[in-house]
């Protein structure tokens, strides 16, 4: 059987059909710059119908004269594509509302049988995506270098934190040693989140999908928390406590609060022992977090007071190596169970402590940190 080798012969229309479905921005105009076609890319893009652009000046999607005249200066010469040529020569272009869109214009002067100019039509990629995409790739590797220069910094510190950690179990007697290795391990955590974070940025970076989170009022940033990790988080046993902290130095108690916050808690904060007491005499609490000196009442002053409004356990935190004023010692021979060194605070150590003296039932079934 015949086959005809003839090349197919589509309909009269079916260019036209072609360019006005074209995803790209299609426009045409006459001699005198006068808007005569204008396609269904163009209209996506720039936010125009073709009723309320058809019969403009083509100068209506520029930001100025000056610039629609460079392009068709570009047009004109040898140096884009060749004279009536022009082959990706960017441009910039105004949508509807204001908006200035980066395109790239490949086109040419259109002629009649005769030869004679009777117009111009112009094909425009918006530029927007592919140098989103550009950014992106470059932020990428821009990330994997900073990855890189942080890792090794880290590394080195780990190192040392070991080194620190043998000589002040070496040296230090035990009561000061207590204190140094916590300190010690909460620099180990801190160390251990940076580098998380470095680690899950270079996983962005090699195109890992992401999310992002408000960082203030407008503002996004990228979540660094893995998909995964999120996943696999339960409830904190701490959420829905309402936590009293109360402590001089302003500084310590916003941390706790975005501490406990996290956990779930409701944080309230006093800054010396009288405000605390204020607020006892209104608002339940399940726990009052205190710290031992305070410029009013301090440690044990306090404790007593909350003893006597009932039965609310209380932590009291100290950044002192030993107990000065014996405020520890004098409450715990009235019964006080909890004691926190706060500088630093170990995160771990007072959600623990927290769960104990608020839901015992709690901390027994929670996994060791």
């Amino acid at each position: 059987m015949a086959t005809d080798s003839r090349p197919p012969r589509f309909p009269p229309h079916y260019l036209e059909q072609l360019i006005e479905n074209s995803p790209d921005i299609v426009i045409a105009v006459d001699r005198s710059g006068t808007i005569v076609f204008y396609n269904d890319g163009a209209e996506k893009v720039l936010g125009y119908t073709a009723a309320e652009i058809l019969g403009e000046k083509v100068t209506k999607v520029y930001p100025s004269m000056a610039e629609a005249r460079r392009v068709m200066a570009a047009m004109r010469s040898d140096e884009h594509g060749g004279p009536g040529k022009l082959k990706n020569f960017e441009t910039t272009f105004v949508d509807r509302l204001g908006e200035h869109i980066p395109v790239a214009i490949s086109g040419s002067i259109l002629c009649d049988e005769a030869g004679f100019e009777i117009g111009s039509i112009g094909f425009a990629k918006d530029l927007r995506e592919i140098r989103r995409k550009d950014r992106l790739a470059t932020l990428g590797e821009v990330a994997v270098a900073v990855c890189h220069e942080i890792n090794n910094p880290l590394e080195a510190i780990v190192n040392q934190i070991e080194l620190l950690d043998r000589f002040v179990r070496e040296v230090a007697s035990d009561e000061r040693a207590l204190v140094e290795e916590e300190r010690i391990e909460a620099v180990r955590r801190e160390v251990a989140k940076i580098q998380h974070a470095v680690n899950r940025l270079a996983e962005l970076a090699q195109g890992e999908t992401y999310q992002t989170r408000e960082y203030h009022a407008g503002v996004q940033m990228t979540d660094l928390e893995s998909a995964e990790k999120k996943r696999a988080k339960t409830p904190s046993p701490l959420k829905g406590l309402r936590v009293l902290v109360v402590d001089d130095d302003v500084g310590v108690c916003h941390s706790l609060r975005d501490l406990l916050r996290e956990e779930g808690c409701e944080v309230i904060e006093a800054h010396d022992g009288i405000d605390a007491l204020r607020v006892l005499d209104v608002t339940p609490v399940d726990i009052v977090i205190s710290d031992v000196v305070m410029p009013d009442l301090d440690g044990y002053d306090l404790y007593m007071e909350v003893r006597r409004r009932g039965s609310t356990p209380v932590i009291l935190m100290t950044g002192y190596y030993y107990d000065r004023d014996h405020v520890i010692k004098r409450s715990r021979l009235q019964g006080l169970q909890g004691v926190l060194f706060k500088k630093p605070v170990d995160p771990e150590r007072l959600k623990r402590l927290i769960l104990e003296l608020t839901r015992p039932e709690n901390e027994r079934s929670a996994p060791a940190a």
